[in-house]
């Protein structure tokens, strides 16, 4: 049993759109009051407070009359962001994440999270606490047979789209039996290369689109603060920014499932992305590509559908190597694409790189030890 999200589209009645706008107000102000108490306790008195300290504010925050309305919201969703920011300041202590910020209005898309206890779901029918009627939902697909949402997000993105992602325990199967394996080398040019030799064209959706997001920008920038118009050409800029992200969204989970579904291994390189987003000549291009969402998409699926991911070493010089007799070159400027070997091998260089990710990633499971760049096999003596 895995847990899987599923999200929809749904289309709120007056009444439902003013109770989910409030109580999205009241978790923002319930998060950012938590986040200010907790950052005043360590500043001040170099003190840390708990989530069970920080639930304890709250019940007080709703007996002063100046915050008394949040008690007129449900309050799951407040307890819920309590907990999320008890979990964002666990990442920050165990360095995975920056500091936690204040949550604003104006940035980013809107939640609440409700909990078994704060929803009814019956017949495909979703009712919200403090809701008298079921959520208009456009059911794109139905849920898994038997699967009943343990968790419900509401969410509204800048764009002004609302949606709901019931969060379920299903049951996966693994996918069909095969011997395949794959190496896969993340490019610009090409979104992939294949070891099989087949390349995987980057649709570029974000230059696709980057006239129309630039007018809309300008457009944007010409409105005068606080104004009706104003919003209305915001809209229209989120609108462009969220089909370029929808576009995206959908190639990588179709290359995704198929690379899943053909191959048992996938084999592909632990790319520094943050790191390559500080050269500003590829920043925008990589964002584009969003090899990061892709690696999480392998991870997960291969994990649902009992797959091998095999993750090799960021400085194992794929590139450089060719696949036909493994002699390394010294050098391999970013403007050669094609490259002929000493052995009189031509390469393709992206091909040859996945060819040569897949063989170590498989020699990496065969010596039960991790891939690591020639030059430090040779020092430490790993297998080979």
């Amino acid at each position: 049993m895995v847990k899987r999200a599923f999200k929809y589209r749904f289309y709120p009645t007056v009444e439902q759109e003013t109770e989910l706008r409030r109580t999205f107000g009241c978790v923002r102000l319930v998060y950012n009051q938590a986040l200010e108490a907790r950052t005043a306790a360590w500043y001040g008195e170099q003190r840390r407070v708990s989530y069970v300290q920080s639930s304890a504010m709250l019940t007080e925050w709703k007996r002063d009359p100046d915050l008394a309305f949040l008690a007129e919201v449900s309050s799951v969703p407040l307890q819920q962001s309590l907990r999320h920011l008890q979990g964002a300041f666990v990442n920050f202590w165990e360095k995975r994440a920056k500091y936690p910020r204040f949550k604003s209005r104006k940035r980013g898309r809107q939640s609440a999270e409700y909990t078994r206890s704060a929803f009814r779901y019956r017949d495909g029918s979703l009712t919200l606490a403090k809701m008298r009627d079921p959520l208009g939902i456009r059911w794109s697909r139905p849920l898994p047979d038997g699967a009943e949402p343990t968790t419900v997000t509401v969410s509204l993105d800048p764009a002004g789209r609302w949606y709901v992602s019931l969060l379920c325990e299903v049951a996966v199967h693994d996918g069909p039996p095969t011997d395949s394996a794959v190496g896969v080398d993340a490019g610009i040019t090409s979104l992939l290369a294949l070891s099989t030799g087949e390349k995987i064209t980057n649709p570029q959706h974000e230059r696709a689109d980057r006239k129309r997001l630039a007018l809309a920008q300008r457009r944007l920038a010409r409105k005068q603060k606080g104004s009706n118009n104003r919003e209305k050409a915001r809209r229209k800029v989120a609108r462009v920014h969220a089909r370029i992200t929808d576009r995206r969204r959908d190639h990588l989970h179709k290359v995704t499932t198929r690379l899943v579904a053909e191959n048992q291994r996938i084999v592909i390189e632990d790319l520094n992305v943050r790191g390559m987003l500080a050269n500003h000549s590829l920043a925008r291009a990589i964002s584009d590509a969003a090899w990061h969402e892709l690696r999480s998409m392998l991870d997960y699926k291969c994990r649902w559908y009992g797959r091998d991911l095999v993750v090799i070493d960021r400085w194992f010089p794929s590139s450089k190597t060719c696949s036909a007799c493994g002699a390394v070159q010294d050098s391999m400027p970013l403007n050669v694409r094609e490259w002929t070997c000493r052995c009189g091998t031509i390469h393709d260089r992206d091909v040859n790189a996945a060819k040569m990710i897949r063989t170590a990633g498989l020699a990496g499971i065969a010596c039960g030890d991790g891939v690591r760049p020639a030059r430090a096999e040779a020092r430490e003596g790993n297998c080979r």
